[in-house]
């Protein structure tokens, strides 16, 4: 009997290994270069409109891009590392903290792709001279690329947290 459960377990333990986007993978590479190039186009977007400082959800929108992108860079050069190297991180202290650290930062994204696109849609529902056409589109562009992000590091973070209970 004792046999059998732990020939489960380790058939358990090898099956969440393997999970594909987690921590050390070429899905999870992928998912966080297209988290550095989707937070780097919406700071991008935000950024060529110099009056973005005049609205606290467009200021929320970059702090929170300044702290993805590089998040997810390092990240994505552990992956690549751990890819190249062929030897995932499994640490279970590491793992933990990429997992809460993927987790506040989705959290703080939707927020701020959230914020940006409802002030954008309250611009472009009110005159046209508090934004310009021009300007309200790279906001609208920036808030779409931050909704891209977020989209991703929730699959990065939801890869993360299921690989969390095997290590």
């Amino acid at each position: 009997m004792r046999a059998v459960q732990s020939a489960e377990n380790f058939q358990n333990k090898m099956a969440m290994e393997g999970v594909p986007g987690s921590l050390g993978t070429s899905v999870g590479f992928s998912l966080r270069i297209g988290q550095t190039l989707f937070s780097s186009a919406s700071l991008l977007f935000m950024s060529l409109g110099v009056e973005f400082y005049s609205y606290s959800a467009f200021c929320y929108l970059v702090t929170t891009m300044g702290l993805v992108i590089p998040w997810s860079c390092t990240l994505a050069v552990l992956d690549g590392y751990s890819v190249v190297v062929k030897c995932p991180v499994r640490q279970p202290g590491i793992l933990f903290i990429i997992a809460a650290g993927d987790w506040v930062l989705s959290v703080l994204t939707l927020a701020a792709a959230c914020s940006t696109a409802s002030v954008v849609d309250l611009l472009f529902q009110t005159s046209s001279s508090f934004c310009t056409p021009k300007c309200c589109s790279r906001y609208q562009l920036s808030a779409a690329m931050a909704f891209l992000t977020w989209f991703l590091s929730l699959a990065s973070a939801l890869l993360n947290l299921w690989l969390l209970p095997s290590s």
